[in-house]
Parts: structure tokens; sequence; C-alpha cells
């Protein structure tokens, strides 16, 4: 469970803010005295009963409580109390045995980062409060405090009466300096003096156990008896936390207050450079991990250096956002990576987490999930990534070609998707011309009612006095003009929407293929991790599962719709074409991910020529490209 302050931001904790230190830890208690009051109730509710029958038991004895009417209250009483006893009892020891979430981490021990574990103790020094128990790793921007003393944490567990971890973002120890990761750390270390306190730590310790509690019935391998009886627990669990939620919520207010506070006075100069790291961090590691990982990932390759990743993806942040100048100007200052003894191995296993996390990723290498360095990571990722998806597109265009026409051909050249997607239209864009074989000419829609109103409107006139038909002639020519336009524009309105929802009949029916054969291969990929998690469940291998379900909680990116995809395909396959009939090559943008390099620089330009192609069916800005570029799109490609 995390508490205290997050790393991630600082609090206004400040004098002027009225938030002292003594104010936030009497407020902290405050709320944790009111959890423990839940708990208190919830015992004396569970406890009523047997009470009320040892009172109708000593009435007996003393004679007061005689007759058939109190012996049948006492055996009602009795029965009462002891089925209240065992539920109370089953809930206790669910509660007290079940397993608290814990968050994956790289455990560093005090010999693997002497430096660090130094560092930490002199900043608890200094803010006069107890030392966290351990440290560790997680492959995210932020830090925090974890309870680990719950023995069913096996080896991540602590000794019992031992301070909570501090768990802190592998990314911050490369990007940030020393001096910026301690005024990040000095808060949530602040934390560790309010979760000394008795009432605060017996209240976090039944809220743990209630959250720990209501997961238990969605834990694998219960029979359906245990199961129904869970799922009362459950219920009982999620009551005992809506009672006393709000009251732990603003417990952990009130500890982040005091540690905010008590941290103002620890490197209060460096605190708002390290603040700004915080968020700059944050971004360039958002990138690395959806631009750059991820498609390693679903290639079967896990860089093994992404922290290491991140500091080049946050110099070239900074060398292209004006708002980030300077930023890289600290890189001459010593990182906080330096605090580690071996920092190329705690990136390689923090590396190998962040893609069981965000991916689902087995736990050990093989041959199907390598670790790739980034001066493999061209060669062994784009390029791969590349061939499989011009492969996949010329797979899919062999099934609607072979369902259309069994002698189509099939060598994989960009010629043949170019042509595919400039097949002409079903429909023609404008209306036909009248021909000499047309009885009727052609009328516009609504242009016959209005000829009918307008003549219907001339043979009144000539009934109606010279003066008063001339005015009713113009008044009726003028609403006739404004009626034509507004026919005019509804025409053009309705050709521009039917223009808008098809104007790539071919893209769209190749689109929606190349969806279905994507989710085909991602559902065959989800069972597989599926099988394997299972498997480590029956080996006794610990899953990674938290508060709202088994990790990863998340994709990285959102789903893409059949265009996107379209077009991720086509662009693979004009840059595998470029690399085999041109000096083009495989790269790799920091911030970007896989790129196209002709002549040595990126090709930026090939995106929006790649869209017009597909949303448009205009191949004319693509053509120009390749032949500018050189490449040969008529040559066969190399696929994977």
């Amino acid at each position: 469970m995390r508490y205290g302050v997050s790393g991630s931001g600082f609090g206004n904790g400040g004098k002027d803010g009225g938030l002292g230190d003594e104010w936030g830890v009497r407020a902290a208690r405050s709320r944790a005295l009111a959890v423990l009051r839940v708990r208190g109730r919830a015992l004396g509710a569970a406890i009523l009963p047997a009470a009320v029958a040892v009172v109708l038991y000593a009435g007996e004895v003393t004679g007061h409580f005689t007759g058939t009417g109190w012996a049948t209250a006492r055996v009602i009483t009795t029965v009462l109390a002891v089925v209240d006893l065992l539920a109370a009892a089953a809930v206790a020891l669910v509660v007290a045995r079940a397993r608290p979430a814990v968050t994956p981490t790289v455990e560093l021990s005090e010999t693997a980062a002497p430096d660090l574990h130094r560092l930490v103790r002199d900043l608890a020094d200094r803010l006069d409060v107890p030392a966290p128990s351990a440290i560790a790793l997680t492959p995210d921007c932020d830090s925090w405090l974890e309870d680990r003393s719950h023995r069913a944490h096996g080896r991540a567990a602590v000794p019992a009466g031992a301070g909570p971890v501090l768990v802190i973002g592998s990314p911050f120890l490369w990007w940030m300096r020393v001096g910026e990761l301690r005024a990040v750390l000095a808060p949530v270390v602040a934390g560790t003096g309010p979760a000394a306190d008795p009432d605060i730590a017996a209240a976090r310790r039944f809220v743990r156990g209630l959250d720990a509690a209501v997961a238990v019935p969605d834990e694998p391998g219960l029979d359906p008896l245990r199961r129904f009886g869970a799922r009362g627990v459950g219920r009982v669990a999620r009551l005992l936390l809506r009672a006393c939620g709000n009251h732990a919520a603003e417990m952990e207010r009130g500890v982040a207050a005091a540690g905010s506070e008590r941290a103002q006075a620890v490197d209060q100069g460096t605190r708002i450079v390290a603040q700004e790291q915080v968020g700059l961090a944050y971004a360039g590691w958002d990138r690395l991990l959806t631009r750059v990982a991820l498609p390693a990932w679903r290639m079967g390759r896990w860089p093994s250096r992404l922290d290491a990743g991140v500091v080049s993806a946050l110099t070239e942040l900074s060398r292209r956002d004006r708002l980030a100048e300077g930023f890289s100007s600290r890189l001459g200052e010593r990182p906080a990576c330096d605090l580690l003894e071996e920092p190329g191995a705690v990136d390689e296993a923090a590396s190998l987490l962040a893609a069981r996390l965000f991916h689902g990723g087995p736990a050990e290498a093989g041959p199907d999930w390598a670790p790739v360095d980034w001066s493999r990571y061209p060669e062994e990722v784009v390029d791969r990534k590349w061939r499989a998806d011009a492969a996949r597109l010329h797979d899919v265009l062999d099934r609607l070609s072979t369902a259309a026409d069994p002698e189509a051909p099939e060598a994989p050249t960009l010629t043949r998707v170019l042509t595919h997607l400039t097949a002409p239209q079903d429909r023609p864009s404008t209306p036909p011309a009248p021909t000499e074989d047309d009885d009727l000419p052609v009328v516009p829609p609504g242009a016959e009612a209005a000829a009918e109103a307008r003549a219907q409107a001339g043979a009144e006139a000539h009934a109606r006095p010279e003066h008063l038909a001339a005015e009713e002639e113009d008044r009726h020519e003028t609403e006739g003009r404004d009626e034509h336009e507004a026919e005019t524009d509804a025409e053009h309105e309705i050709d521009a929407e039917d223009e808008d929802d098809v104007r790539n009949p071919a893209a769209d029916a190749l689109a929606a293929a190349l969806s279905a054969q994507v989710a085909r291969e991602d559902a065959e990929r989800e069972a597989r991790a599926a099988a394997g998690a299972t498997a480590g469940a029956a080996s006794g291998a610990a899953g990674f599962t938290g508060p709202d379900g088994p990790w990863p909680l998340a994709p990285l990116l959102p789903p893409r719709t059949g265009r996107d995809l379209l077009a991720d395909h086509v662009t693979a396959l004009v840059c595998c074409a470029a690399v085999d009939t041109t000096g083009a090559a495989p790269g790799l943008d920091w911030l970007d991910g896989p790129a196209l390099l002709v002549d040595g620089e990126r090709a930026a330009d090939l995106g929006p020529r790649v869209l017009a192609l597909v949303e448009e069916g205009d191949p004319a800005p693509l053509r120009a490209w390749l032949s500018t570029t050189g490449v040969r799109p008529e040559k066969p490609v190399r696929l994977l």
C-alpha cells in the first residue's frame, strides 16, 4: 500500500499556508482514531449478541430471569451469538491472512547502492525521522513509502515493526542530479515519522487488511464453497471500507502535509528545479515507453537500458522544446545513478520489470523474449517491425485479391498497394449528364416543386392589378433565387457528406480486413500470455496483482482506428522499399521511435503523403516523394 508524500509533487504546506508539522500530525492522528473507532464499532456489533446472552444467563443464575419466555430468549440469543461470532471470526481471519497488494520493484540492498542508502539515512537524520527499512526501484516517475511488514509478502517482506520501504522511480536516478534527487525524496522520507505513530500504523494496517479482503473472492483456485464465503467476507469488508474511507483519505492528507512541512528546510533552493525535472522526466519517460519500448516489446525484444534511454530522450526533448532550454546543461553535474555500484545491472532489471508491468512479458529472457541494446535497436526492432507489417499487409491483400480475382498478382511490391488504394470509385462523384435517349431532362431534387410554385404565382399575377402584379413578380423572383441558392447549397452539402463518408472505399475495405487480422494476432498473443501466467501460478510463481486487478492495469496506447493501422502498414512498406532499393536505413528517434533515415536524415515528410493516399486515394504526393528519393515501387520487397 502506498502512502506518504509522492515524489511528483511537493505540496503547499508552508507556514503561510497554515499547515504546520504539528497540525498535520494532529490531523492525521485524529483521523486515524476515527478509523479505529469504525473498527471498534464493528467489533462491538459482533460481540453484542454474545454479551446479551451472557446477561441472560447471569440473570438465570441470580434468579431474576426465570420462566419459559426467558429460556426461549436465551436459546435464540445463544444461537445468534454463536453464528455472529463465527462470522466475525471468519471475517477477522480473512482480513488477517489476506495478502495486501505490493508493488513489483527491484530491490536495492546496501551493498548494491551504499551511497544511495547513505544519502537516505543522512536525509532522515536531517529531518529527524526514522530511516526507511529498505530501498527499492520502480519503473515509474513517482516515489512513495510502502509498508511491507505483512508476512504474506514473502521475500519482499521486512521484519515486523520495521519502517516502511522507500520506493524510488528509476527514471529519477538517471535523469536527476544528486541534489535534485535529495530534494525530491525529502518529503517522502519525512513521512516515516508519522508512519511510526501507533495509532496511524494501526489504522493503516486495518485499512490494508480490508482492502486485501475485498480482492479475496477473485483469487484463483478457490472451490465454490470457499468462494461463496469469501464473497460474504468481501461484502463486509467493502462496507467497512466505505465507513472509514473518508477518514483514511484525510489521514493520509495530514501525513502528507506534515512531511511536506518538515521537508521545507531541506535543499530549499533546489526544490523548484527538482519539481520541474519531475514533470520533464514524466513526459520523456512516457514518450520512451509508448514510442520506443512498445514496438520492441511487440517484436519479442525488450530494451535493456530503458533508464539510460530516458536521458537521451529527455536531452532530445530539451533540444526541440524551447521551454526546456538549459535543462541539458545540468548533465555536467553528478547524476544520481552514480550512487549505484552497478548502474547497468540495475537498469537491466528495471527494464525487464517495466516490460512485465506495461506489456505482460515473461519474467525471464528466452528465444522469443530477448534483451536488445540500443545500438542494435534499428536492425533488430525497426527493420523487423517494418517487414512484419509489410508481410501482414500483403497477406491481407492476397486474401482480398483471391476472393475478387484468383489471377491477381502476388508479388509483394509497393506498386501493388498503390494500385489497390487508387482503384476507381464504385460510384460517380457527380450526377450523369443528360443524353439524347433521355425522355426527361435531369432536374435537381426539389426543382420541380419550385417551378410549379412559380408558374402558379405567375398565373395569379395576371388576374391582379398591374402594379401589384409587378411587385408580386419581383418578390417571387427574389424568393426563387433564394430558394435555388438554398437547393444548390443543400446539394453541395449532401455531396460533401457523401465524400466524407466514403472518400476511399478500397482503403476502408483493406483497413477493416487489416484490423481483423491484427485483432486475431493480439488475441492469440494474450492467450499465450495468459497460459504462461497460469503455468507460473501453478508452479508457485507469484504474479503481479494490484487493487484494480492483474498487471498491467491498462494498455500504454488507446485502440487505433482501421485507417491508422492501414497508414502505419503502408508507411512500413514504403520504408522497406526505400531500404531495399536506395541507401536508406532504419533508425531510432528517441521521441518518436522507429524512423527512416535518408542520407543520414530522418524522413519527416513521409507521413502526410501516406495519409493522402489512404484517406483520399491520391497517390501523387507519395509518388513524387518516391521519385525524389529514388525508391523503385515496382521492385519486390523483402518480407519477414
